[in-house]
């Protein structure tokens, strides 16, 4: 509810500061997920200060504020001059990784227009995909990858896209793939995909802003960017690795006729001519003034340290769990992305989560696929060689603590009930009991989510989706 009269700022912040007393903390690398520190303060100010400067503009139109132009310029032709490209790449500079792909299926689809567009990736490549491919009517193909390696094979790629060659608009890898932090065969692929004339998308939102500084500094990273022959367009996180403030991605395409594809223009209404770079059309010119402010306060050899640290922290954790009874890594890790499994059917994953986040740290669990163990992910930025010791130490109490309290018991017959289950069916309420009769609390908490997990992870995922559909609508409920 509004109040009558208007609240004074430092009212309206104490409110914030309490509210935010249940937030994961966001600094020093305790929640090894979703956020991404570099540990400096001085850093961080400039951002913010970049971001407010440019909070209020508006870039629906270049030309009325022709700053945007020159802030995009100056950020995608950074990331073009790391990813294989030039001053001459064209890129659009975006809101997020979700976006970014959104744009490149785009691009990839009204580039090549079929009656039924199919877009083949991996089974590990981001759910954007799924969602790109939900949103814009493709046929999304997804092909195995080798349970060893979590490299997508490129024979399966060629197999799967020779199904429908004709209809296929886009083959998607991924450099690394989120789940376990490896990087796919990309030279190989996007190599089939050119050789029948279908563009080839490197998903690197996650890796993008970190493989080339690795590179710079030693470590051997293969060919994964523009440069590869047969790679069309890549899209790279700036909020992630390049440590801006949320949302900052770019999307770069080999050639401007694919990018012109990403754009969106109508003058068929009496009003203002509408034309957009990307799927919002109104947005805050913020999270640019904020990327360009982090790029330009680090330069590069920020971002070397940066990137040498959070593979020094990687090395160091793959060699502390490798000491840890029962715990093994997945993969071989070409960034700074660590997924952990179970050998030892006493010590369950989602209960070394929930332990690890009542010691004060956020280990993020993944759910079982086919082939694929439950696990958890770790994802190891700047700061985090700093606390290397204290997370391996986290890791190896909580396995104890967690083969010491077994698995977790599920409920008798949920699993099954939940699988008969037409939540179309159920209420509000009904749901609020079914939450509860598995400890689940939509307002979140520490621990607790093992036997959440443990029933979500029993259940085929397209159950799995209806449930958390359902979760988060309970979670945004405005009323009771």
């Amino acid at each position: 509810m509004l109040p009558e009269n208007g609240r004074s700022a430092a009212d309206l912040l104490a409110e914030l500061a309490a509210l935010k007393e249940a937030d994961l903390p966001v600094h020093g690398g305790k929640v090894t997920a979703y956020v991404y520190d570099t540990g400096r303060a001085e850093i961080r100010d400039a951002a913010a200060r970049a971001y407010m400067e440019m909070l209020e503009v508006n870039c629906l139109d270049p030309t009325a504020f022709p700053s945007i132009v020159e802030l995009e310029k100056q950020v995608v032709g950074a990331v073009a001059s790391k990813l294989g490209g030039g001053p001459a790449t064209p890129g659009i500079f975006t809101n997020g990784g979700t976006e970014s792909i959104m744009l490149a299926v785009k691009s990839a689809r009204d580039a090549r227009p079929v009656a039924r567009p199919r877009l083949v990736v991996p089974a590990t490549a981001h759910p954007a995909f799924h969602k790109a491919a939900h949103y814009l009517g493709l046929d999304l193909v997804t092909v195995p990858v080798d349970t060893t390696t979590f490299r997508v094979d490129p024979a399966a790629m060629e197999a799967a896209v020779d199904e429908d060659a004709a209809n296929t608009v886009l083959v998607v890898v991924s450099a690394p793939s989120y789940p376990q932090g490896v990087i796919d065969p990309v030279p190989e692929v996007a190599a089939l995909a050119a050789a029948r004339g279908i563009p080839c998308h490197v998903d690197a939102c996650v890796g993008g802003w970190l493989l080339p500084w690795l590179r710079d500094a030693g470590e051997d990273v293969p060919p994964f960017d523009l440069s590869v022959p047969g790679v069309t367009s890549i899209s790279c996180d700036l909020h992630k690795y390049g440590y801006a403030p949320k949302g900052a991605s770019v999307v770069l395409y080999a050639d401007e006729a694919l990018r012109r594809h990403a754009y969106f223009a109508s003058a068929a209404w009496p009003g203002y001519t509408v034309i957009n770079s990307t799927v919002q059309s109104s947005k805050g010119a913020g999270p640019l003034g904020g990327a360009w402010a982090t790029m330009q306060a680090l330069g590069e050899s920020g971002y070397r340290r940066l990137a040498a640290d959070s593979a020094a922290a990687a090395r160091k954790i793959i060699a502390g769990v490798a000491d840890i009874p029962g715990l093994r890594v997945l993969g071989d890790p070409a960034a700074s992305l660590v997924a952990i499994a179970s050998d030892d059917p006493s010590l369950d994953v989602f209960v070394l989560s929930d332990k690890a986040r009542d010691h004060g740290w956020l280990i993020q669990p993944q759910l079982s696929f086919p082939g694929i163990p439950a696990n958890v992910h770790l994802t190891l930025t700047g700061v985090s060689l700093g606390g290397v010791d204290a997370l391996l130490s986290v890791l190896a109490k909580a396995a104890a603590e967690a083969r010491e309290s077994g698995p977790p018991a599920l409920p008798d017959g949920l699993v099954d009930a939940l699988l008969d289950l037409d939540l179309d069916t159920v209420d509000d309420a009904g749901f609020a009991a079914l939450l509860s009769s598995v400890g689940a609390d939509p307002a979140g908490g520490p621990g607790g989510m093992a036997v959440v997990n443990s029933v979500l992870d029993a259940l085929p995922p397209q159950t799995r989706e209806s449930l958390l559909i359902r979760f988060l609508s309970s979670l945004y409920r405005a009323f009771d």
